[in-house]
């Protein structure tokens, strides 16, 4: 399926591009797409090696939290709901671990630590793959939890919100929380269904329960205090819990005896092998979404979208925030700019100003996931992860749209 979308995205700009020069008469675009094509292939050169470093100390930080056995206690925590989510993975297995801290990094927007940790945790999947080039079930539905994570602190959105001057930045706290929880759900109940699982378990209720009241203990505290205190709260429990993680890992596998810096050194290694391994997926994936933007086939989407929605007789406000849902699946950085340029043009708390902001903190970008995740572990055949993937993102960005008008009317 993926080869087919990433085909369709050039057949779907040629056509574009054809329209705008013999129906627009603008000479220029292929040139534009040219340019794309050349600009996402340096910037994927870029992305990747801006990953070694990060890479490599977490990786490092991983080898020791493997080594100490850390991992291991985490793994066999887990191990009742893994078993049952994905049965394929054996009791106690290092990725048990390596998903579980990445899930957590999500949660808490530690964007530098999630990425490291779910390439650890993918290869730790991969050690159990019989086809090295076609996903498991248990990849797939990390890949789908990951796309779709519940983000509690998107602290990336608060900031362009105050750097813009809203006057409340954390407005949107609670109805992103809403957006992505709804996400997160769905990407779980799709991807069971598709592979037949029983999520009507008891041990798998008892695990969600918990980690939902937990949620909401969590929700209900940062909902009680100030903007100011809500920044400086979510960054100083985040950075703690970064920093207190890696001395963990390190007192606990001084204290067994380990030679700490050697363990570090032999995980680190790994880190730019890694990073080089990803350039390909992430090149041919970011070329593809470049052409279909530079050509203008997302402003003909926009239009049509538009017209739709007016023959309708229906509220069209949340069309103008749309150009971030479009390419929140296709291109991170893409969809800050669409959030941006929305912000500037109606106004950082207007209603479209609003409903942006929800929706980049709803979703995550799908097709960078897939290509730097599989990639990296050199899968070519995703099966369902990207169907289920961008299911979790249509339910997002729905919720977020219901949400924006229930908040901000």
């Amino acid at each position: 399926m993926l080869h087919r979308i990433w085909l369709g995205f050039f057949v779907l700009g040629l056509f574009s591009a054809l329209y705008q020069w013999l129906g627009v008469g603008d000479g220029d675009v292929f040139q534009r797409m040219v340019k794309a094509s050349f600009d996402m292939a340096a910037l994927s050169v870029e992305l990747a090696i801006g990953l070694v470093g990060v890479l490599s100390l977490w990786l490092g930080i991983a080898a020791l939290g493997e080594a100490s056995g850390l991992l291991a206690k985490l793994a066999n925590a887990l191990s009742p709901l893994f078993a049952r989510l994905m049965p394929e993975v054996p009791k106690g297995h290092p990725a048990i671990g390596s998903m579980t801290l990445n899930l957590s990094a999500n949660v808490l927007g530690l964007d530098n630590a999630a990425t490291p940790l779910g390439l650890k945790a993918m290869q730790d999947l991969q050690s159990l793959n019989p086809n090295p080039d076609t996903a498991t079930n248990a990849q797939i539905l990390f890949l789908v939890l990951n796309t779709s994570s519940v983000t509690l602190f998107p602290i990336t959105v608060l900031l362009y919100r105050a750097q813009l001057g809203a006057a409340d930045p954390a407005l949107v706290f609670i109805p992103i929380l809403i957006a992505t929880s709804c996400s997160t759900l769905a990407g779980l109940l799709v991807t069971a269904w598709v592979q037949k699982l029983k999520l009507v378990d008891t041990v798998v209720l008892a695990y969600l329960s918990l980690m939902m009241g937990a949620l909401l203990a969590l929700v209900a505290y940062f909902s009680s205090l100030g903007v100011t205190q809500l920044q400086q709260q979510s960054s100083l429990i985040s950075n703690l819990m970064i920093f207190g993680l890696i001395m963990l890992f390190l007192l606990t596998a001084h204290f067994k005896h380990i030679n700490v810096y050697e363990t570090f050194i032999d995980g680190a290694k790994k880190g730019f092998q890694v990073a080089i391994d990803i350039i390909p997926f992430l090149l041919a994936m970011l070329v593809a979404i470049g052409i279909f933007r530079a050509s203008g086939a997302l402003d003909i989407l926009l239009h049509l979208v538009r017209d739709g929605v007016s023959l309708l007789g229906m509220d069209t406000r949340f069309v103008d925030a749309l150009p971030t849902a479009l390419m929140k699946p296709l291109s991170g950085s893409g969809a800050r700019a669409m959030m941006v340029e929305t912000m500037n043009s109606y106004g950082v708390d207007s209603f479209q100003g609003l409903l942006a902001a929800t929706i980049q903190g709803s979703t995550e970008t799908t097709f960078y996931v897939l290509a730097v995740y599989f990639g990296s572990v050199g899968i070519r055949h995703g099966r369902h992860a990207l169907a289920c993937g961008l299911t979790a993102d249509i339910v997002g960005i729905a919720t977020a749209i219901a949400v924006a008008y229930w908040f901000y009317g």
